[in-house]
């Protein structure tokens, strides 16, 4: 017995890195997985994004735990394209109960592409917009609660000395989806639907594992290990999910509207 048995879990960004990882964990607990992702690339962003045949890999290893899976490629900026996914993932799997809102882009770099600023704040802010505005109707006609999670960052809680402008909008747009979650949170809760967000340090991703991300961190004084108090250079995805099906299962029931750090003790040093 899982702890998320019966349960059906809509993630974005769910081709990899963190968005495969938590699919897959949450899984193992026993959840069907309705995975979304662009899986494509944005000209702002400096390091390779995710393809098609990285989201079928998230298919089958969520396949190979014996879930239902449901696929399709959406672009979180899209409203109606990402509503598309949904009412057919819905058709497919027949209800959500859990949402993680993970989609988002790092464009961090010491030379900055014309578009980061805008593409960050269209994704990793609007995209969440669009998504909570997607799910929360459906939680609520489905009268029976719900558990929605939103990816922010240590830098949704804290922010790097810079000028960078994909770096000021990841951060602006960490702290933005803060405020989004406050506001759901008290909204939801009245139908027992709880909204809360999780704050990663760096993350072993291809999103801070790359040459411009290490450049960026280089000019800022920091590296990619970031100055974690406790003694590893950075969290890997497996700990935030950990953290995630902790937060959508039972055992958090009573848990809502809290910013949860999975940063080795980075906040803390600030």
């Amino acid at each position: 017995m899982g702890s998320l048995d019966g349960k059906v879990a809509f993630i974005t960004g769910a081709a990899r890195g963190q968005g495969r990882s938590h699919a897959v964990r949450l899984a193992a607990e026993g959840a069907d997985i309705l995975a979304v992702d662009i899986c494509a690339q944005l000209d702002s962003v400096p390091y390779p994004m995710a393809t098609p045949e990285d989201l079928e890999t998230t298919a089958l290893e969520v396949e190979a735990l014996g879930r239902r899976v449901w696929t399709a490629i959406a672009d979180v900026r899209d409203f109606d394209a990402l509503g598309k996914a949904m009412a057919e993932g819905l058709d497919r799997l027949g209800s959500v109960d859990i949402v993680l809102v993970n989609a988002g882009i790092a464009p961090m770099s010491v030379n900055d592409h014309q578009d980061a600023w805008q593409d960050v704040i269209d994704v990793n802010l609007t995209g969440v917009q669009n998504t909570l505005r997607l799910v929360a109707p459906v939680l609520v006609a489905q009268g029976r609660g719900g558990a929605i999670v939103i990816t922010s960052s240590t830098m949704g809680l804290a922010g790097v000395g810079t000028d960078k402008p994909g770096a000021l909008a990841y951060t602006a747009s960490k702290h933005g989806v803060v405020g989004l979650m406050r506001a759901y949170a008290n909204f939801l809760a009245p139908h027992s639907i709880r909204v809360n967000t999780v704050h990663p340090a760096g993350v072993g991703t291809t999103m801070v594992l790359n040459p411009a991300m290490e450049e960026y961190l280089q000019s800022v004084g920091t590296r990619s290990g970031g100055g974690n108090a406790l003694p590893v250079d950075m969290v890997e995805p497996i700990d935030v999910s950990s953290a995630v099906a902790w937060l959508v299962s039972d055992a958090a029931r009573y848990v809502t509207g809290v910013t949860l750090p999975v940063d080795a003790g980075y906040l803390n040093r600030r």
